[in-house]
């Protein structure tokens, strides 16, 4: 007796042609409408960022003062001017991993120094420019930290500058930031040492790491990250991911990130059929 014929298993159908340019046109729109950022390449140019990030009012880095435009309000915070008051007034933009620390051993340095670094060197301009590295500091502590290294291990107590919580040791030349900063400045630190190939001892390595476990990174910061790398293009990793697609300027980001989820579902619809 003969055996019954196997069927063939039915094949399945390609996927519609329609689906297939549906999928191709959301895509191209969500690729149009997503700006591709561009980092600044110069430290002015920065700072004209940073202030657009941070906005015309928030709080300075290391103090917590308010402020507004370029005025600090010092009674905000208790501050108290150590020396110079009219350069506390005012805000600056601080370099939390200093400009030396990036370039002081760069040939560029040697015959000319920062100046002739930005001007000259591509990689120095682009660390210098990072706003990965950029917070608003009260423009005296600002001056008064200058290259100095950050340390845990001051026997001083805070109090050079009214309530605010820094410590700096001119003696030593060490500076001894508030608790609540240490976790944004180790991750800062770890950032910089690993995008830059800067030099970090063992010691100050495992200093940092300690500082980033202890003080996990805060809403705010994260929120921080995800602006700066919607300017620049990435992200510091140690504060968290970041989601480029979100980058667009106000309903053009949000219509790129719907053309993006309808683009993604038919995509599955098609991969089912």
């Amino acid at each position: 007796m003969r055996k019954p014929a196997r069927r063939k298993p039915a094949r399945k159908k390609p996927a519609n042609r329609l689906l297939q340019l549906g999928i191709a046109l959301l895509a191209a729109l969500a690729a149009a409408f997503l700006i591709p950022p561009q980092a600044p390449d110069s430290f002015q140019a920065a700072k004209r960022i940073a202030r657009d990030i941070h906005g015309e009012r928030g709080q300075t880095f290391y103090c917590g003062c308010a402020y507004q435009g370029n005025r600090v309000d010092l009674a905000s915070c208790g501050y108290r001017p150590r020396r110079n008051a009219q350069r506390a007034a005012r805000i600056e933009w601080e370099h939390v991993v200093p400009a030396w620390v990036i370039g002081h051993q760069r040939q560029c340095w040697q015959q000319g120094g920062r100046d002739r670094c930005s001007e000259r060197d591509p990689v120095f301009a682009r660390a210098e420019a990072d706003l990965h590295n950029l917070v608003p500091a009260i423009g005296e502590v600002n001056g008064d930290r200058s290259n100095f290294p950050f340390t845990d291990r001051l026997s001083a107590s805070p109090g050079q500058y009214g309530r605010c919580g820094m410590v700096i040791d001119f003696r030593s030349r060490q500076a001894m930031p508030p608790e609540a900063t240490r976790g944004a400045i180790a991750r800062t630190y770890l950032y910089m040492h690993e995008r830059y190939q800067l030099r970090l001892s063992k010691q100050d390595r495992q200093r940092y790491e300690a500082w980033h476990r202890l003080h996990p990174a805060s809403e705010a910061e994260r929120r921080r990250n995800q602006a700066i790398a919607c300017k620049m293009g990435w992200g510091n990793p140690y504060v968290g991911e970041v989601a480029l697609w979100r980058c667009g300027f106000g309903r053009l980001g949000e219509v790129a990130g719907s053309a993006l989820g309808i683009a993604g579902s038919l995509a599955e619809a098609a991969l089912r059929r």
